[in-house]
């Protein structure tokens, strides 16, 4: 019946991120037993989104471990642990708090295999959620892409959907490097198409590739994380007035696929960034710069236009919160700007 007209199509289920990270969790704890996860309330509590939920049950205390809420000093363990040879995932409860840490994962994770003539590798995870969430004001609402994106040594990814999520995380668990993957906290419960495929345990995604999430003719829109689903929104608004919008899924920070990116604006003719950072020293501006210095440039029939957060630590207040981060309506603004339309 395999061939038959009536066969079922490949399985495609419905899986939240917060579902396909804990897939991943479980899958890369169960593959191999030097991976451990450590973080506040990730064991007994379940995580404090759930991302962790029953792997601590499974897997034990010695695989799953709370920590004091003191992230340069679980960091360091985890840092260490790495040195010695084990593949840690270790949570920040929100990446404001990987500021606690940051010396250990700049100075400590990313400059080690350099610095030891690559005799030292340093295979660790830093996750958690990254970016705005909705009203908790400044200290838990930045995005820290561009300030993790400007570090060599580390790897930063920034999924999306679940399918990014679930590839993204597994194959930064594998990598032999120190990987920042950065999520969404308002993406956690959201839920996405998963193939099949993607459900396998063998599913991963190259670090350093972006997705064409849409393909246009008239206009490069370029964002990572929640902004990708903004860009569609606006996309599907612009397709109404005949503007067919290119959507690029960054999906990696760093390295940057500025290939992919090059390869739409040299037939679309224009580029607008997308982001829920800040705009100075932006992911925007990398990409604005790389295109500017490279063969994509000549191009252009417009300047690029960047999208971003404004340019103020996030607001408490709900109506002042949105119109510091980016929504659909600036997206299309942006695009009918520089298309002259």
């Amino acid at each position: 019946r395999s061939g038959s007209p009536l066969s079922p199509p490949a399985a495609v289920s419905q899986v939240t991120v917060r579902d396909a990270l804990n897939q991943a969790l479980d899958e890369e704890l169960e593959r191999d037993e030097r991976v451990f996860l450590l973080g506040e309330e990730v064991a007994q509590y379940d995580g404090a989104y759930k991302i962790s939920r029953g792997l601590w049950k499974k897997y034990g205390d010695k695989r799953v471990i709370d920590t004091p809420i003191s992230e340069m000093g679980f960091a360091g363990i985890a840092v260490g642990a790495a040195m010695a040879g084990l593949r840690p995932v270790c949570e920040f409860m929100t990446f404001n708090f990987s500021m606690q840490a940051i010396d250990q994962v700049i100075n400590s994770a990313a400059k080690t295999c350099y610095m030891s003539a690559g005799s030292i590798p340093v295979p660790i995870v830093f996750r958690g959620p990254n970016g705005a969430s909705a009203g908790v004001a400044a200290q838990h609402s930045q995005c820290f892409a561009a300030w993790y994106g400007h570090c060599p040594g580390l790897k930063v990814v920034s999924p999306w959907s679940s399918e990014d999520a679930k590839g993204l995380l597994k194959a930064s668990i594998r990598d032999d490097n120190p990987v920042v993957v950065l999520e969404s906290e308002l993406l956690y419960g959201v839920p996405f198409e998963m193939s099949e495929q993607a459900q396998s345990k063998d599913f991963v995604i190259p670090i350093g590739k972006a997705k064409i999430e849409k393909q246009g003719t008239h206009v490069t829109l370029v964002a990572h994380s929640r902004p990708v689903g903004h860009c569609l929104e606006a996309a599907a608004v612009l397709s109404k007035e005949g503007v067919e919008c290119e959507v690029i899924n960054l999906r990696t920070i760093r390295p940057m696929d500025i290939e992919t990116v090059e390869a739409s604006v040299v037939k679309t003719n224009h580029l607008v960034t997308v982001e829920g950072g800040w705009p100075q020293f932006g992911v925007g501006a990398e990409i604005c710069a790389r295109i500017m210095e490279g063969p994509a440039f000549n191009y252009l029939d417009a300047p690029a236009v960047r999208v971003t957060g404004a340019d103020v630590p996030m607001p408490y207040a709900k109506i002042l919160e949105d119109n510091s981060i980016p929504q659909v309506k600036d997206i299309v603004f942006a695009v009918k700007k520089t298309l002259n339309i």
